[in-house]
């Protein structure tokens, strides 16, 4: 079942990464995945001890190659294909982003909601920005 290598397209797809092997082809030839800061092709061979690293905007998610497949395999196995070694700090950016998803509209959306202009004014608040509404202890003659 495991190889001594494994090309990262397939890797990807096989461990579940992503969820066709196209997709995984397209984001190894569009810079978003990467070994040792490197950009690899989609026919790159991988080997075990390895980390990948895969951009998913606005994440960048870390895997050390713990096996190399080439044919996918269930959910339940797949701690023995990877490990997952994420830094803690991708995962509080994922949740921001989560939290705030509105923020940053898709184009062509339209205006926000009431609902989510209130969400979006609640959000960023001017304390958050630093921005002092007492305009009192200012001295305008300077």
């Amino acid at each position: 079942m495991a190889n001594e290598t494994a090309r990262i397209d397939k890797w990807l797809w096989a461990s579940r990464i992503f969820k066709t092997r196209s997709i995984a082809a397209n984001a190894c030839k569009n810079g978003r995945v990467t070994i040792n800061g490197v950009n690899v092709k989609p026919s790159h061979l991988i080997k075990i001890g390895e980390t990948v690293n895969v951009k998913k905007p606005p994440v960048t998610f870390s895997f050390k190659v713990l096996q190399c497949i080439e044919q996918r395999v269930g959910a339940k196995l797949l701690p023995q294909i990877y490990e997952n070694v994420t830094d803690a700090k991708q995962y509080e950016i994922m949740e921001m982003s989560r939290i705030s998803g509105f923020v940053d509209r898709a184009r062509g959306t339209g205006r926000p909601t009431k609902k989510e202009r209130r969400s979006l004014d609640a959000f960023i608040e001017p304390a958050m920005l630093g921005i002092d509404d007492d305009f009192d202890n200012f001295d305008f003659d300077e």
